[in-house]
This record gives structure tokens, C-alpha cells and sequence, in this order.
């Protein structure tokens, strides 16, 4: 998990994106297509069109950042939305990583009993 520090705020752009894209190119995605200001300390995530990669940037004051993470199966839960940007929280994002649907986290197993 990307360790997160409190306050900063956490945005995934909606829709898919060209995940040949690095650094510069999605700075310039969330300067131009989200209208948000990609140096600022905001964590913006990015998925492409198969829904198994997904492309984190981050600008933690000293310089850029670039995290992806491919799923060998199933695909990244994400929203419905084709314009814009959703925020998320800390645990949220966590839930994503993990490849469980972090708008209805629900418990799959409970112990019966403990022998």
C-alpha cells in the first residue's frame, strides 16, 4: 500500500486513460482534463481501458512520483462517471489496491468457531 500522509486528498479520474503514459503526460491530464493542479500534494489515480492497471501520481513537495499496479485477474473497481474525478479516503483507497470494491466493503468469510 502507497503510504499516505493525513491530509492529503485522494482522486481518481473517471473514465479510462492511455496507460502509455508517464509522469508528464498524466500531470497534464489532471492539469487539463480534471482542471485540478497536479503539484499540489494530491495523490491522482488513473486506469486504463481493461481495467487491470492502474497509474498513480503524486508531488510530495521535492519532486513527482509515478506508482502502477497490474492484477494477474480481475479488474479495478471504478466509477460509473465519464467526466471528472472522485475522491476517496485513505481506507478507500486501500480497498482498491486490494481489487475489493470500496463502495460496498462487505465481509466475505467469519469464523463459526475457534476449534
Amino acid at each position: 500500500m502507497i503510504p499516505v500522509p493525513a491530509g492529503v486528498r485522494i482522486w481518481l479520474a473517471s473514465g479510462h486513460t492511455d496507460m502509455r503514459r508517464g509522469m508528464r503526460g498524466l500531470a497534464l491530464q489532471v492539469q487539463q482534463g480534471l482542471g485540478r493542479e497536479p503539484f499540489c500534494g494530491d495523490v491522482f489515480f488513473f486506469r486504463g481501458r481493461s481495467g487491470s492497471l492502474i497509474k498513480a501520481i503524486w508531488h510530495d513537495g521535492v519532486g513527482l512520483s509515478l506508482f502502477a499496479k497490474r492484477l494477474d485477474k480481475g479488474r479495478f473497481i471504478w466509477p460509473q462517471t465519464t467526466d471528472g474525478a472522485v475522491s476517496l479516503t485513505a481506507g478507500q483507497v486501500g480497498y482498491l489496491l486490494e481489487a475489493i470494491d470500496w463502495r460496498n466493503p462487505q465481509q466475505t468469510w467469519r469464523p463459526q468457531s475457534a476449534g
